[in-house]
């Protein structure tokens, strides 16, 4: 294949990473918690129930935001069900998974797992059941000091010192009609305009996330985002953006095309919140909060029928998945003046890089481009030209056969680059245009037998990282020869 060449000018800045892209999400929904981060019948369980090895596991990702309780389970999720001696919580059955709720892990847990995990902490209040006071009592639960009555419950709970809450969803998918507590864009408006108002009128230092579009598909897709940001106004901060993507046709080529949607979701995402901006004459920028993506199209399981903990959408992820994860990363950072925090739904069992099976815990392939991507996150983003072979793909058309971005770091610069080709290697080279890349402080490389190679518990390292130190460096350039389904994730020193 001819040499693709990776283009790059240190002066030609998108902006900086911000680091809670790399967030992730914790729903109630099948063994995410249950069984997930919280078990404590499990062998690996500590004093307060929490698996350490799944602790162990999710701290090799770095996650940042980590957005709670969901998620559709929040749109009929009452918080103040989840709080509390734990003998005197109600066990419910919720309807948006249909299972059973038996209430063990709430608020306080959350915040006990974020600060062990060093997560921030990320909530979503419900706006499908409940109702703005609801919501307002909630941050006053989180932020408030002693001597109002939900800072008191808070510290009656043991735990007397506030936990400054800071990023607050206004609800979940209030456009999808399959959401409780569904209404029309005006009248979801209306409801989270009261909310944020009553929210930050509890605690001003706290940021807002509104509901926006959450597909593609729906036909109130952009209209719903124009409705709702032209009430709601200067109380929003950010706008939610969510995508699944998946392999349906068996189209690999076509499938690891699906960067071009992904790009072209976020600017048209951003360009509505400038439409927005401009036509109410405002000052004020809203960014995006990309709080739900990944893959999902394997398993369609999504009714608990009345049980605990059921086993629902554990997808199991293959190298063609974890180098489409790698993508949305990619996407991310090209758009880092925008995208300001994005969450992996989810971090374990369901739809997630970590699987459990009693005691026992699997890393599944799309686990290790965030991983990778992750240690390499801090600095700024570059304009990335890439130019190489190209081809069609069969519905997300044209692009080159190497996906890449790259972040300019103190004395270096991140490359990440995942060749789509399924049955050639690509010869890679990095220019910067003003400046000589000196060394490989260190890279890995991602990649496997073919496109459907998945990890399973008898073969748990079928796909994952390995040292890639096949790079060669000369005249101020990096060259290197990445595999036909491959990913890297390289960290050149600079001159």
């Amino acid at each position: 294949m001819q040499t693709t060449e990776i283009l790059l000018h240190t002066r030609f800045q998108i902006g900086p990473v911000d680091p809670r892209v790399f967030g992730g999400f914790l729903e109630h929904l099948g063994r995410a918690v249950y069984e997930g981060v919280y078990d404590p019948q499990s062998a690996h369980a500590d004093a307060d129930g929490f698996r350490t090895d799944v602790m162990q596991a999710l701290r090799r990702l770095r996650m940042t935001a980590m957005r709670y309780p969901g998620g559709n389970f929040a749109s009929g999720y009452h918080w103040l069900d989840g709080v509390g001696p734990k003998a005197n919580r109600p066990t419910v059955r919720e309807l948006a998974w249909q299972s059973i709720e038996p209430n063990q892990f709430g608020t306080d847990e959350f915040i006990q797992l974020s600060r062990r995990m060093d997560w921030i902490p990320m909530l979503t209040v419900n706006l499908g059941t409940g109702t703005p006071e609801e919501a307002r009592n909630w941050v006053e639960y989180c932020n408030c000091p002693l001597g109002t009555k939900y800072a008191d419950l808070r510290a009656a709970n043991g735990h007397p010192e506030p936990y400054d809450v800071r990023l607050w969803c206004l609800g979940n998918e209030m456009d999808g009609p399959w959401q409780l507590g569904h209404v029309p864009a005006q009248e979801y408006a209306i409801r989270a305009q009261q909310a944020a108002k009553m929210m930050k009128d509890v605690d001003k230092r706290i940021e807002t996330v509104v509901c926006g579009s959450c597909t593609i598909s729906l036909p109130t897709y952009m209209e719903w985002d124009r409705q709702v940001l032209e009430y709601i106004g200067d109380y929003a901060d950010y706008i939610s953006l969510h995508r699944y993507v998946g392999n349906r046709n068996g189209d690999t080529p076509d499938y690891l095309a699906i960067t071009n949607s992904i790009d072209r979701q976020i600017e048209e995402m951003d360009a509505t919140c400038r439409f927005v901006q401009a036509k109410r004459r405002s000052k004020k920028r809203l960014f995006l909060c990309f709080d739900e993506w990944n893959v999902w199209y394997k398993n369609r399981q999504m009714d608990g029928a009345g049980k605990f903990a059921p086993h629902l959408i554990e997808e199991v992820y293959n190298l063609e998945d974890a180098l489409v994860a790698a993508g949305f990363l990619n996407s991310f950072i090209r758009h880092a003046d925008v995208v300001k925090i994005a969450n992996l739904a989810q971090i374990v069992n369901v739809i997630a890089p970590i699987l459990t099976q009693g005691d026992d815990l699997l890393v599944q392939s799309i686990f290790y481009p965030f991983e990778m991507m992750s240690k390499r996150r801090d600095g700024v983003s570059l304009r990335v030209v890439v130019q190489g072979p190209d081809y069609e793909g069969q519905t997300n058309g044209r692009v080159t056969y190497v996906d890449a971005s790259a972040i300019l770091a103190a004395g270096a610069v991140h490359v990440f680059a995942t060749n789509r080709a399924t049955d050639a290697a690509a010869v890679v080279q990095v220019n910067l245009a003003d400046c000589d890349i000196t060394g490989l402080a260190d890279a890995e490389l991602l990649t496997g037998p073919n496109a459907q190679a998945a990890n399973s518990f008898e073969q748990p390292n079928l796909v994952c990282a390995q040292p890639f130190a096949d790079v060669h460096i000369a005249d101020g350039k990096a060259s290197f020869e990445l595999p036909a389904l491959s990913f890297a994730a390289l960290t050149f020193r600079l001159g």
